[in-house]
């Protein structure tokens, strides 16, 4: 019988200390949850949608795995399974427990994992298996691409008559900021007022209203739209250079406008840890970290299209402060290139129950530049409106 083979980075080292382990005859196993199979050519390989890791299991493999839907002694499965000899058994569920295929009932943590149940496996797959990726340079990138078949950047019905339309209004501070914001990767070297920091955080996060719900908790209204007002998502603000606020993290309490510290110190290095080949955000002077408490919404909504909303709702809110920054006259950022587990464990929380799923951040904006993309470069002249470069064709 063949033992099965870990193929994830990082895994092998936790199977080798499962197997090592003294065996336990009381100890009973069982199958962890929210496993998917999927075909790599010829090999049949189980990814566990916790961690990610794929590991390719032989046939004989499946039916342990069978048996293990229910909690079992290596004794108990022996006796199921029949024509296996105990030590072989002893040994594939030894071999299942470190690839991460098998818990150890009552001794493994209970991390809250469980709880992703109804979104399995669709929502669960995709939310971590996308975590903590290897992040490579731009210049590695563009190396590696393939433009040949790029699809152009504007969709043309070709030979269809266009139907024009009138100018867009681009007059007033809500257009003029609009047409504004921009990316910025280049910042001065003036910290933000604390101002600015209390204005971001009331007008992107903050409660505005709370709504009367017959039955039900009060629903938080802010600026931002919620799918069915659940309102998951948690802002932490990581302060490096602003006035009136000593460096460290902080939770911010959207209802009663406040923050909360959960640590002390915050460096450019924190940043360049957390923000992977982005070495430019290291000058900001603040970094804002959007959460999601996953069960305000599964609560609710037991599909798991439900995920989809969170995404959205972090889309919503981030736009919101990038307009904000660029109201105030800042320098505003945002990216989805980040170190998952790193600023999780900075912010004190589970990466399950609670989890990182978009970043922001701001600056003051560099001397004499309107807009300033890319670090060691000239900053471009002021951008015009889409309406002033000419009509369609």
């Amino acid at each position: 019988m063949s033992s099965t083979t870990a193929v994830s980075s990082g895994r092998e080292a936790e199977a080798s200390g499962a197997v090592a382990a003294t065996p336990n005859n009381r100890a009973r196993y069982r199958r962890v949850q929210h496993l998917v199979f999927v075909w790599r050519g010829a090999e049949r390989r189980v990814c566990n949608c916790r961690s990610g890791a794929e590991v390719i299991v032989e046939p004989p493999l499946l039916r342990f795995l069978d048996l293990l839907d229910a909690p079992q002694t290596v004794r108990s499965l022996t006796a199921a399974l029949g024509d296996v000899p105990a030590p072989l058994v002893r040994q594939a569920v030894l071999a299942l427990h470190g690839a991460g295929l098998v818990e150890r009932v009552g001794s493994d943590p209970d991390d809250g994992f469980a709880e992703w149940a109804p979104w399995s496996p669709h929502a669960t797959l995709f939310h971590f298996g996308t975590k903590n990726v290897r992040y490579r340079t731009e210049r590695a990138v563009m190396r590696t691409r393939d433009t040949s078949h790029a699809p152009p950047p504007v969709k043309r019905y070709p030979g269809a008559p266009l139907i024009r339309l009138a100018d867009a209004h681009d007059a007033g501070a809500l257009p003029q900021t609009l047409l504004a914001r921009r990316t910025w990767r280049r910042f001065g070297r003036e910290p933000i007022a604390f101002q600015d920091v209390s204005t971001l955080l009331g007008l992107t996060w903050g409660v505005q209203h709370w709504m009367g719900n017959p039955g039900h908790p009060p629903m938080a209204l802010k600026t931002s739209p919620s799918g069915g007002a659940r309102h998951s998502i948690e802002a932490y603000v990581i302060a490096l250079r602003t006035t009136g606020l000593r460096r460290g993290i902080y939770h911010f309490n959207p209802d009663r406008h406040a923050l909360t510290c959960v640590a002390r110190g915050a460096t450019p290095a924190l940043v360049r840890r957390l923000l992977p080949m982005q070495r430019w955000y290291s000058d900001a002077g603040a970094i804002f970290v959007m959460t999601s408490i996953f069960d305000r919404v599964r609560a609710r909504y037991r599909h798991p299209r439900a995920y989809r909303g969170i995404l959205l709702e972090a889309g919503h809110l981030c736009q919101t402060f990038c307009l904000v920054a660029t109201w105030l006259g800042l320098a505003p950022f945002c990216t989805n290139a980040f170190a998952d587990t790193a600023i999780e464990r900075l912010l004190g929380v589970d990466g399950v129950r609670e989890s990182a799923v978009y970043v922001a951040g701001v600056g003051s904006r560099p001397p004499h530049a309107t807009w300033a993309p890319q670090v060691g470069k000239r900053p471009l002249p002021t951008l015009l409106p889409a309406a002033h470069r000419g009509r369609a064709r």
